[in-house]
């Protein structure tokens, strides 16, 4: 049973004590990893450029604890983005009212950027974005598919 708070509001435990990570929370950490991953950089590094231990950057990242505002300003320049770029893609997001019906992106789309923000997903993006020949991507991407069983 969840306990209850000062005010009587009941916490986001669950029947072990622990707390599940707000989705805003884990979504903007897995856009702070994500982008320290893309510039190679370390958490450990990221919490210097920040004055934080590799441990809290790693709480950020997992979305255990909240980046305040200040923080979240401090994050974007130091990993060279606007504040906006964490809140991307973000869970219960609205579409825009420019998107277009039947072209907006589908919740079930999320996989993409889990992917996209996971170490393999990075290291392959790294790699390919290196291929200089066209054809070469282009048979490459025909391989992937083949291999998932995706026709085009």
């Amino acid at each position: 049973m969840a306990a209850k708070t000062a005010s009587g509001a009941r916490s986001k435990e669950d029947s072990r004590g622990t707390r599940r990570p707000n989705p805003i929370d884990a979504h903007v950490g897995s856009r702070v990893r994500m982008r320290r991953m893309l510039l190679g950089m370390s958490q450990e590094k990221l919490g210097e450029h920040l004055g934080l231990t590799f441990q809290q950057v790693q709480k950020y990242e997992k979305g255990i604890n909240r980046i305040g505002a200040s923080r979240l300003y401090d994050m974007a320049k130091v990993l060279g983005v606007a504040v906006q770029f964490f809140y991307e893609d973000a869970p219960g997001k609205e579409p825009s009212a420019t998107a277009v019906a039947g072209f907006a992106e589908t919740p079930d789309e999320s996989y993409v950027v889990e992917f996209l923000s996971s170490r393999d997903g990075l290291e392959l993006n790294k790699a390919f974005v290196k291929i200089t020949d066209a054809r070469l991507r282009r048979t490459i991407i025909d391989l992937v598919r083949s291999l998932a069983g995706e026709d085009r």
